[in-house]
């Protein structure tokens, strides 16, 4: 999509801080970081929400989604320690930019809950 931020990420037209690559995938450093490790993973195709992978095509795509979520976490030296996962969905679960992603977040003992109402 063209004026998706993510997308010019992914496509490197916006430059960002990656810390992982391949095929589908990017990993890059928030810009507004809430603990020593607050990095977004997204992928390269255009997704606006969880809500859309719905059929076969799209699951097959995402399929390794989370294997990537945890080799990013691991190259970060997460895996031991320990880490949380957030994909916001939606206005009222806190999605800003309508594309697909998820927040690593770690470095630090995290909390619960993690926001006050």
């Amino acid at each position: 999509m063209k004026d998706c931020i993510f997308c010019q990420i992914a496509n490197g037209t916006i430059p960002s801080s990656k810390v992982f690559e391949n095929d589908d995938f990017v990993a890059f450093n928030d810009l507004a970081p809430t603990a020593p490790v607050h990095v977004l993973v997204v992928p390269k195709q255009h997704v606006q929400s969880i809500n859309q992978i719905t059929d076969a095509e799209t699951e097959d795509q995402f399929a390794h989604f989370f294997s990537t979520v945890q080799a990013v976490a691991s190259q970060l030296g997460l895996a031991e320690s320990g880490y949380r996962v957030v994909i916001n969905t939606g206005a009222d679960g806190g999605q800003t930019v309508p594309h697909f992603h998820a927040h690593i977040i770690g470095g630090k003992a995290l909390g619960w809950p993690p926001f006050a109402d």
